[in-house]
């Protein structure tokens, strides 16, 4: 899905056979503005989408922007101001407004936890632990917060977790079978694979670096900060390292210490309020 699929998809939804508020209060040729304001502290994220919104709902609607996309905002600022048709601002307010105050709370939160790895060489990524539907617009949001996106779906990538291993028989079949299956599908697709504990590590390390069982990246799920040194040690850099599980602001940092590559969380999407902002009529 792309972000005007997304947009028409969200507004279909919203205004089903009409805004019949707007039809029975506003006239047709009314011409009105308004303006976006912050209520609460934190990072912005949506203009973008804001600026689609009001596009896609009516082009004609004039939008100037005067704060953008990762900006730092604090009570009383004024992100944007949008004049034209009154009916058409009142109908894109709602989705404008939703879009926004959640990619805002998300960049907010992620800024927050990618401050906490200043001075590491570890990255934030994000999950697909999102709101269904949802995800392109809470993607964007964790980029702007200064997250790297993890893969967006279960098609651009192949993540083999736990219950894959289970399923295919075991780590060393689960590889086999995702390396032949790239080969006769003639796709080009990372591989990354869970490991539960040392173990699975140290099997990864024996069949997963030839070219029948090549793997790109190892998961450490759930392992302490001391069990991913030794992990990130063990694998001495010849695969790329991910670790994930359990991991939040309170030991963010001590993971990222350990030397690990990237850090998955969950949170940044699926744990997170919303930041407060209005849309008001001047």
């Amino acid at each position: 899905m792309n972000l005007t699929e997304f947009i028409r998809l969200a507004l279909a939804e919203d205004v089903g056979d009409g805004d019949h508020t707007s039809l029975s209060t506003i006239p047709a040729d009314a011409q009105k503005r308004a303006r976006l304001l912050v209520k609460e502290s934190g990072i912005l994220a949506g203009v973008e989408v804001a600026n689609a919104i009001f596009a896609e709902v009516d082009p004609t609607l004039v939008v100037n922007v005067l704060m953008n996309d990762g900006a730092a905002i604090k009570p009383g600022d004024v992100v944007l101001t949008v004049s034209g048709n009154a009916r058409n601002i009142l109908t894109a307010e709602r989705l404008v407004l939703n879009c926004m105050q959640r990619m805002s709370g998300i960049a907010t939160h992620t800024r927050q936890l990618v401050n906490l790895l200043e001075g590491t060489r570890t990255q934030l990524l994000d999950t697909r632990k999102t709101t269904p539907n949802f995800r392109i617009c809470e993607k964007m949001a964790t980029k702007i917060g200064g997250a790297v996106n993890h893969r967006f779906g279960l098609y651009d990538m192949i993540l083999i977790k736990d219950n894959h291993v289970d399923y295919a028989g075991g780590i060393e079949a689960a590889i086999t079978k995702a390396v032949t299956y790239l080969k006769e599908t003639g796709r080009q697709l990372r591989i990354e694979i869970e490991t539960r504990n040392r173990a699975e590590v140290e099997e990864v390390l024996q069949v997963g670096q030839s070219d029948a069982t090549r793997v790109d990246v190892i998961l450490l799920d759930n392992f302490s900060p001391d069990g991913t040194r030794d992990m990130v040690r063990l694998i001495n850099s010849r695969f790329t390292t991910e670790a994930s599980g359990g991991i939040d602001e309170t030991n963010l940092r001590a993971y990222a210490e350990t030397g690990v590559d990237f850090i998955s969380s969950g949170a940044l999407t699926h744990q997170v309020k919303s930041l407060d902002l209005s849309l008001k009529a001047y």
